[in-house]
C-alpha cells in the first residue's frame, strides 16, 4: 500500500517536473501559456490533497505505535535486563579467551625451552660418558708416564699443571652437567602448573558459555509469552517491533515529502503569478517578450544537463569471520511467534562476539538499543542509502561519528527479537528496503 502511494507522489513529481519544463519553452502562444496556467493549479490542489492524505496515515500510525509500546511496557524491561547481562557475560568470555591464547602461547615458549634443555642434558651426558669411559681405560698409567718421562723439573711441572687443569675441566663439566639437569626438572614443574592454569581457564570459558545460553534460554521463553499475548490481544497489528521502526522512518520520509510538496505548491503559486504578469506585459512590448524567451531557453539547457548523483554497489562483507546465510531476503517461513514472513534483509550466522565492519563509509544516524532489533546501528552512505545492523552483543560507534569502509562498529549477538547468535544486515535504499546480496 506503502509503495503504491510513494509511487503516486513520483507520477506526481513527474508532473511537476514537466510543467516546469514546459514553462520554459519559448515561442508559446497566449492561449497555452494560460492553459498551463489551469494545469499547474489543478497539480497545485491534487498535491493538496496528497498532503492531507499523507497527514492522515501518519495519524493513523502513531495510534498503530502507541497501541504497541502499551502491550510491550511490561517485557521490554525485562528483555533488556536479560540483553545487558549476556552483553556483559559476552565480554567476559572475550577476556577469558584472550587469556588462554596467551597461556598457550607460554605453554609453547615453555615446551621449546624443555626440549632445548633436555638436548642439551643429553649432549653433556653423552660427552661425560666417552670421558669416564677414556680415564676406565686408560687409567692413572697416562700420567704416571708422563711425570716419569719429564726431562726436567720445569718440564714436570708443567705436565703437572697440564693434569691439574684436565682435573679442574672435568669438574667443571659435571657441575654444567647438574645445573641442566636442575634446569630440566624446573621447567617440567613450570609446565605442569601453566597446564593447569590453562585448563582452569578453559573450564571458565565453558562454564560463561553455559551462563550464556541460559540467559537465551530465559529470554526465547519471555519471548514466546510475549508473542502470545499480542497475538490473542491485537491480531490486526504487526507484531514485530521493528516494524514500528519501519513505520517511524516512513513518517520521517512522508514529512519529507509534505514539506517538498508545501514548497513546490508555494513555489508554482509564485509562477502562475508571475506568468500572468509576464503575459501582460508580453502583449505591450514585444521585444521584451523575446528577451525573456531568450533567458527561459537559457535556464532550460542549464537544467537539461543536470545529472542526479547516484549510489552504485561495491560493498563490503559486514562479518568478516562469516559468509553463512542463515534466512535470505524476502518472504520466508516465521522462524519464531512474531517474527516477520517478510524479511528486509538478511541473517548471518555467527559467533557470539565476532568483529561487525561498516559495509560502506559514512556517518552513524542511529547507534540505540530497541527491544526489537537489540543493540543496532543505521548508517548513512548519501544519494538516500542505508545500511542497517541489528542483534549485536556490543556496539564501538556513536550516533554522529564518521566510519570508514570496513571498521569495526560492534559484535555479533542475539539481542532484541532474536533466538540465535547472528547479525541481521539490511539496506535502505530511497525509503525501500533492498536485496543486500545485490550490492556486496
Amino acid at each position: 500500500m506503502k509503495k503504491k502511494k510513494f509511487r503516486k507522489l513520483n507520477i506526481i513529481t513527474a508532473m511537476l517536473v514537466l510543467s516546469m519544463t514546459c514553462t520554459a519553452m519559448p515561442n508559446l502562444a497566449a492561449e497555452k501559456e494560460q492553459s498551463s496556467i489551469n494545469n499547474s493549479k489543478q497539480i497545485i490542489d491534487d498535491n493538496k490533497s496528497k498532503i492531507d492524505e499523507l497527514q492522515a496515515e501518519q495519524a493513523e500510525v502513531n495510534k498503530k505505535i502507541e497501541s504497541l509500546n502499551t502491550l510491550k511496557s511490561d517485557t521490554k524491561a525485562y528483555i533488556k535486563a536479560l540483553d545487558q547481562n549476556m552483553t556483559d557475560i559476552t565480554n567476559e568470555l572475550i577476556s577469558v579467551n584472550n587469556s588462554i591464547a596467551q597461556k598457550q602461547l607460554d605453554i609453547q615458549f615453555t615446551q621449546d625451552q624443555l626440549a632445548k634443555a633436555t638436548q642439551t642434558e643429553s649432549d653433556q651426558y653423552a660427552s661425560m660418558k666417552l670421558r669416564i669411559k677414556f680415564m676406565y681405560e686408560k687409567g692413572d698409567t697416562s700420567f704416571i708416564d708422563m711425570i716419569l718421562n719429564a726431562k726436567s723439573w720445569s718440564d714436570l711441572l708443567n705436565k703437572a699443571e697440564y693434569i691439574s687443569k684436565i682435573a679442574h675441566y672435568d669438574r667443571e663439566k659435571l657441575a654444567e652437567f647438574d645445573a641442566t639437569r636442575q634446569l630440566v626438572t624446573n621447567t617440567q614443574l613450570q609446565l605442569e602448573a601453566e597446564n593447569s592454569q590453562l585448563n582452569e581457564l578453559q573450564a571458565q570459558a565453558v562454564a560463561k558459555q553455559e551462563s550464556i545460553q541460559t540467559l537465551l534460554n530465559q529470554k526465547n521463553q519471555e519471548l514466546a509469552s510475549y508473542n502470545t499475548k499480542i497475538a490473542n490481544s491485537q491480531n490486526e497489528i504487526d507484531r514485530q517491533q521493528s516494524e514500528i521502526d519501519d513505520l517511524y522512518e516512513d513518517i520521517s520520509a512522508q514529512e519529507a515529502n509534505i514539506e517538498a510538496m508545501e514548497r513546490e505548491i508555494e513555489r508554482q503559486e509564485e509562477e502562475a503569478r508571475k506568468k500572468a504578469e509576464e503575459e501582460a506585459r508580453k502583449k505591450a512590448e514585444e521585444e521584451a517578450r523575446k528577451k525573456s524567451e531568450d533567458s527561459k531557453s537559457s535556464s532550460s539547457t542549464s537544467e537539461s544537463t543536470y545529472t542526479p548523483r547516484t549510489m552504485t554497489g561495491g560493498f563490503t562483507w559486514p562479518v568478516p569471520s562469516s559468509s553463512r546465510i542463515t534466512s535470505g531476503f524476502g518472504s520466508r517461513e516465521s522462524p519464531t511467534e512474531g517474527a516477520s514472513t517478510n524479511h528486509k534483509g538478511i541473517d548471518i550466522g555467527a559467533s557470539t562476539g565476532s568483529s561487525v565492519v561498516a559495509a560502506a563509509g559514512g556517518k552513524v544516524v542511529i547507534a540505540t538499543y530497541s527491544s526489537s532489533a537489540g543493540n543496532y546501528v543505521m548508517i548513512s552512505h548519501g544519494s538516500g542509502t542505508y545500511t542497517v545492523y541489528m542483534h549485536m552483543s556490543s556496539l564501538n560507534v556513536s550516533e554522529g561519528d564518521e566510519v570508514s569502509k570496513g571498521e569495526t562498529i560492534g559484535a555479533v549477538g542475539s539481542t532484541g527479537y532474536s533466538t540465535g547468535s547472528h547479525l541481521h544486515f539490511g539496506i535502505r535504499k530511497d525509503g525501500s528496503y533492498v536485496n543486500p546480496e545485490n550490492y556486496l
